[in-house]
């Protein structure tokens, strides 16, 4: 059974329905996931641009290496375990700050709600 099962037909003018489809598309939503979403009082974010991307795969090439020097330091058995692990910590927080400051959609102050 369909989770959604309940249609709505909304009628829009052109310049409404064109709005609609734009704005869905810089979110990188359909129309009906970006309705959904403005109605639980979030306001989704445009796809970022390719800084984002820039900075995520910098961050990804930190945390291989991160990895691989565990992994040399696990087998050479020299290494500050405690300061590698709190290293790997903070790049993996601050990989969880970019995608909510890029990617989450920000709480509407929508009064209404």
């Amino acid at each position: 059974m369909r989770k959604r099962n309940i249609q709505k037909i909304v009628r829009f003018s052109r310049d409404e329905a064109q709005d609609l489809q734009k704005k869905a598309k810089k979110a990188c939503l359909s129309e009906a996931g970006l309705i959904r979403l403005l109605l639980r009082g979030y306001e989704p974010r445009e796809k970022p641009d390719e800084r984002f991307y820039d900075v995520m795969r910098e961050l990804s090439s930190i945390g291989n290496n991160i990895n691989q020097l565990a992994v040399k330091a696990n087998t050479l058995g020299f290494v500050d375990a405690p300061q590698l692990k709190k290293e790997a910590e903070r790049w993996h927080k601050f990989q969880a700050d970019i995608e909510r400051t890029y990617l989450r959609p920000d709480k509407s102050e929508m009064k209404w709600q």
